[in-house]
């Protein structure tokens, strides 16, 4: 196979914490980025291989591991990413695959954004550099985010949504306050449940009294008509409990007897 016949790849990788950066690393200006370089430069064949969703810390990824296979067949001329951090964020396994095992398959890589062309080398020194920063960079934003979290938590401040039966406080979004519709379902299911009432027993008695699904309450709150989860279809009868198809009820502890007793 010639050079001209050989595959040009086009890798894009986004993951879900490049997300909040904007659009600058979206998929689609990957993309446009990539087949304009190619196109500018005379490379053919091309071959976009995308991972979204995917971290840049290890490499068990469809996309890169597609190009991989293509590359050992040897039919991989030039691998094309926008920057180093797109291909990964490992310092090592980066410089196993730029440094050792893509030129043993004789394939030229470019980080576009960084300047790094393999065939010419890296003019201005800094491709580890750039490599130790974007492994860097991942663990710092994880420290960040376990500081943050650790003192919402010490300051009392919810870290999630709040539960089926409370809601959040219009006027605070940090504290939460009783549902007055959901919260009389769940004290209801507590006594049920108290009573020795089993999860299929419950739901027929919700279905009976034509209590919403969580679902559907807070579909109808925002307008939305509520869709039989089987078919998909609009039916205003299947938002209301239904003892066929029983949700987790509580579990609620009771003391085992001693034998003896």
């Amino acid at each position: 196979m010639t050079d001209q016949q050989k595959i040009t790849i086009l890798y894009c990788r986004l993951s879900n914490e490049d997300k909040l950066e904007g659009e600058s690393n979206s998929i689609q200006n990957q993309r446009e980025l990539l087949t304009k370089y190619a196109q500018d430069h005379g490379y053919t064949n091309l071959k976009i291989l995308v991972d979204d969703g995917y971290t840049g810390t290890n490499f068990q990824r469809p996309g890169v591991q597609e190009g991989f296979e293509l590359v050992k067949q040897g039919l991989v001329g030039c691998w094309l990413c926008k920057d180093l951090s797109r291909f990964g964020r490992d310092y090592l396994t980066v410089g196993q695959y730029t440094d050792i095992i893509f030129p043993s398959y004789d394939v030229r890589f470019i980080a576009v954004n960084d300047g790094v062309d393999s065939q010419r080398g890296d003019g201005e020194g800094f491709a580890a550099i750039r490599n130790l920063f974007n492994e860097w960079y991942p663990r710092d934003t994880s420290k960040k985010v376990r500081i943050s979290l650790h003192q919402r938590g010490t300051s009392g401040k919810h870290l999630g949504k709040p539960p089926y039966g409370y809601r959040c406080d219009p006027n605070d979004k940090d504290k939460w306050i009783l549902d007055e519709e959901a919260a009389p379902v769940v004290k209801r299911i507590f006594d049920l449940c108290i009573d020795g009432k089993g999860p299929e027993q419950i739901s027929r008695i919700l279905e009976r009294d034509q209590v919403l699904t969580t679902k559907a309450l807070y579909a109808s709150r925002k307008g939305k008509p509520f869709q039989n989860p089987d078919d998909g279809r609009i039916n205003p009868s299947s938002g209301f409990w239904n003892g066929r198809n029983t949700p987790a009820a509580p579990v609620i502890s009771r003391p085992t007897p001693s034998p003896t007793s």
